[in-house]
């Protein structure tokens, strides 16, 4: 493979030449876990690919070490790298972001006004937060007891919250929204159970896991052995409960609570409270022509869950928390999800039938303690799908290792760098696309 430098078109401060149209023959959404996975997937396999990737972050963050970061496992900068460091050499990096797209045509246009076509596009941009969904949040986040886990900006007040608290009200949220890693939200609070616990402030604290949905986690063979962690620690749980607002100079949450009898609003006084915030497809993704137009997953990248190939435009495919596929948003999903997408977009390529199935694949580490892990993996079928030779439901301070340790060495060696069997395999067969 040839030894090149991303080729990076900084739009921001480009020149006019720099703004002329551009082309690529596979043009990559985003440069997070998915989009350098997939283009580093593809490279491996051969460096005649006319790569582009449309990216305006100059930082790559490995996001699933963030619920450690805020409990004071693991530091912030070594989950983060340089965009610059994780693009495959070769590929070209658009530093913009993309704004609007026209299928028909094989088009993006990006916010600064620079018209990129393509022959294969695959869209991968992440999932969006919305702050400002819950009233009050965004003023009052990072001070005053208000944390969260989901910004690089906050994460690191979450440990300073839990190192500072005293006892009282100990609140963590979940919401009426899909979520990147559904177990987050209640990972946090049993490691904050831990530290209260040394700190010797647990006996006068009261923790609720207030979220919007009717369970604990959303696969049966999991839940069980999560609700005894809930009993053993002490929790309440507060289920059907969506954040709605927080009303920070009374130090009050604000709950949307479903019941057989209707909704109403129910305020919690909080000493100190972690929120999960409501998240979204981005909004270019929702306005778009890629996106489901109705129903339940109305406003994701709309892919077929077995091939990831678009159901309306067959040279468009997508992965990641941006896409419909009905399964938790997790790195460990774009994982086995990415060297499907390629084995099934070189097949579209050579005009050969789509042989790649994705079955729903995903892996959640559910921490409950700082040296215990329940390994969750499961598939489309929710059914445990365990890559260890042992009971997956258990805890395990072997797989504590395997999440502190492991898995970070993995995504930023193996991962990013296109490295997997079944890459290994689309090389051997000799792959070659005309650009």
């Amino acid at each position: 493979m040839t030894s090149l430098k991303p080729i990076q078109t900084d739009i921001p401060g480009a020149t006019a030449a720099n703004r002329a149209a551009q082309h690529h023959q596979i043009l990559i959404i985003g440069g997070g876990s998915a989009g350098i996975t997939v283009a580093a997937q593809l490279r491996e396999i051969s460096d005649t690919f006319n790569i582009g990737i449309i990216e305006p972050s100059d930082r790559h963050f490995y996001q699933p070490a963030w619920t450690l970061v805020g409990a004071g496992a693991f530091s912030l900068e070594a989950t983060i790298h340089s965009e610059e460091s994780c693009i495959p050499s070769g590929v070209t990096w658009i530093r913009d972001y993309a704004a609007t797209f026209e299928p028909e045509s094989n088009q993006v246009t990006t916010r600064s006004g620079q018209q990129i076509s393509y022959d294969y596009l695959v869209v991968c941009p992440g999932i969006q937060i919305d702050w400002d969904r819950v009233e009050g949040l965004k003023d009052a986040l990072g001070k005053n007891g208000v944390c969260s886990n989901y910004s690089v900006d906050y994460v690191e007040y979450t440990w300073k919250t839990i190192q500072n608290f005293k006892g009282g009200n100990a609140l963590f949220t979940f919401p009426a929204t899909p979520i990147k890693c559904g177990g987050a939200p209640q990972k946090i609070m049993y490691l904050a159970d831990d530290a209260f616990r040394k700190q010797g402030v647990r006996e006068n604290t009261k923790i609720q896991f207030c979220s919007a949905v009717g369970a604990i986690f959303p696969v049966p063979a999991y839940a069980a052995p999560l609700m005894k962690v809930v009993e053993r620690k002490g929790i309440q749980l507060n289920f059907k409960h969506n954040l709605k607002a927080i009303r920070a100079a009374a130090k009050e949450a604000v709950f949307e609570v479903t019941s057989d009898a209707g909704t109403q609003d129910v305020v919690l006084p909080y000493d100190m409270i972690h929120v999960t915030p409501p998240m979204s497809a981005p909004d270019f993704i929702k306005t778009s022509k890629l996106a489901v137009s109705d129903g339940p997953s109305k406003g994701w990248v709309d892919v077929n869950k077995d091939t990831l190939q678009h159901n309306v435009y067959p040279n468009v495919f997508s992965i990641g928390d941006a896409s419909s596929l009905p399964i938790s948003k997790t790195a460990a999903a774009i994982r086995r999800q990415a060297p499907v997408l390629v084995q099934n977009l070189l097949a579209v390529m050579q005009s050969e039938a789509l042989s790649g199935k994705y079955n729903g694949y995903t892996c959640c580490p559910l921490i409950t303690g700082y040296d215990k892990v329940i390994m969750a993996e499961f598939d489309y079928t929710n059914q445990p799908f365990s890559s260890f030779p042992m009971d997956p439901r258990e805890e395990r301070y072997s797989m504590w290792l395997v999440k502190r340790y492991m898995l970070p060495w993995l995504y930023w060696n193996r991962m990013l760098k296109g490295k997997s069997h079944e890459a290994d395999s689309l090389k051997m067969k000799g792959w070659t696309p005309q650009s």
